[in-house]
């Protein structure tokens, strides 16, 4: 068992597992959910929110923040964690999705990859050891190591020669952690990303040969990039039967409820995705009941709390009806209290989950919660 990772317990009718991370800026329990703060910011909640609502650690982006505010802002201030008044763990991507995302700035080459900046047009290169020079400014408890996500779909030789890429740059980037030193003075850990595409024959390949490298994590990648739901939870089935027992498993980029709770299932400990911040904002919630869209005529005149089963205080204290009044009048309090209600929703999925898991139930559980789902027509 790694001095970062302990498995408690594994469900006895499922893969799923609950587990503790420790790092240096606190112990995170799995599974667990990572509210996705791009540019420093959990857009529209602040620091003080995301502890109320339960945030364990949040996500930062490599790429973002690579390109505002910069490395040398971020060192002048020692760090994200500093620079965002943040004092619980960080985890950074390594930007290879963003840089994958923007196919028209960007051309790729063994060395890395040369790319403008979306926001000024500036030429700029990422490497793997580059981007594990920016992490260590960055200050993140856990760091991902550069890699390029295939299209979908792709064809084999495509997803073969970008994995074997991929695996190429994960070696320099174990190196270039190796050889480098954290810049604040608290362990920095690396997660090694599977790639492979929808071929079963290249995930297992690819995993194993990451499995050699001895990471202290491992994430799946390329996946939930328009892929039906079946094959992603497929390909993280086959991936997890594969993954070590005694190393964490993140699912990048996923997803819905539905989602989470297959992922779970499936023996994987950490999630990330935007869906909860960015529907909140086009007024959709997710809820004990099911998913709502806010701006629907039928809540007009409701007096019902956004949702009493959730100990959050935007859920509890503000009605359906005065939360679709803020959308339709355009009022900022809205895309907040929506925020943070879907943030603790998520988050409340994922300590449920643990719960249940501990507790013998989590089948179940997960068959009550995706029937609400299933019903729900919103």
């Amino acid at each position: 068992m790694s001095e970062f990772f302990k498995l408690e317990k594994t469900s006895e009718d499922s893969k799923a597992r609950a587990g503790k991370l420790y790092t240096e800026h606190g112990v995170i329990e799995t599974p667990i959910f990572m509210p996705v703060g791009t540019q420093g910011t959990v857009k529209a909640l602040d620091e003080r929110t995301l502890k109320e609502v339960g945030s364990q650690i949040i996500l930062g982006n490599t790429y973002h923040l690579y390109l505002r505010p910069g490395n040398d802002i971020m060192s002048k201030f020692g760090g994200l964690h500093k620079f965002m008044n943040w004092d619980r763990p960080i985890l950074t991507d390594s930007g290879g999705y963003q840089v994958f995302s923007l196919k028209d700035l960007r051309k790729m080459s063994e060395k890395g990859v040369d790319f403008r900046s979306y926001i000024n047009g500036s030429k700029h290169f990422f490497s793997p050891e580059n981007v594990i020079e920016t992490q260590r400014v960055l200050g993140s408890d856990i760091m991902m190591v550069l890699d390029e996500c295939t299209d979908y779909p792709s064809e084999f030789k495509q997803a073969k020669d970008s994995a074997d890429l991929s695996i190429r740059w994960a070696k320099r980037a174990k190196i270039a952690l190796e050889n480098s030193e954290p810049h604040y003075g608290h362990k920095q850990f690396l997660f090694g990303i599977g790639q492979g595409s929808m071929f079963p024959e290249l995930r297992k390949d690819y995993i194993n040969k990451m499995v050699d490298i001895e990471f202290d994590g491992y994430a799946l990648g390329g996946l939930s990039v328009g892929e039906p739901a079946e094959i992603m939870y497929e390909m993280t089935d086959l991936s997890t039967d594969i993954l070590p027992e005694d190393k964490p498993r993140y699912l990048m980029g996923v997803g819905t409820p539905q989602n989470i709770l297959e992922g779970i299932d499936r023996g994987i400990d950490m999630f990330d995705c935007v869906m909860p911040t960015r529907n909140a904002r086009n007024g959709q919630l997710f809820t004990s009941r099911g998913k709502i869209n806010i701006r629907n005529a039928k809540y007009k005149y409701s007096d019902i709390p956004i949702d009493e089963e959730l100990d959050c205080y935007a859920s509890q204290n503000f009605s359906l009806g005065y939360l679709r009044h803020l959308f339709r009048a355009n009022e900022i309090l809205g895309l907040q209290l929506a925020t943070q209600h879907n943030i603790a929703y998520y988050l409340w999925l994922a300590r449920t989950a643990r719960e249940k898991i501990l507790s013998g139930e989590y089948r179940q559980w997960k068959r009550e919660i995706l029937d609400i789902y299933g019903r729900n027509e919103e």
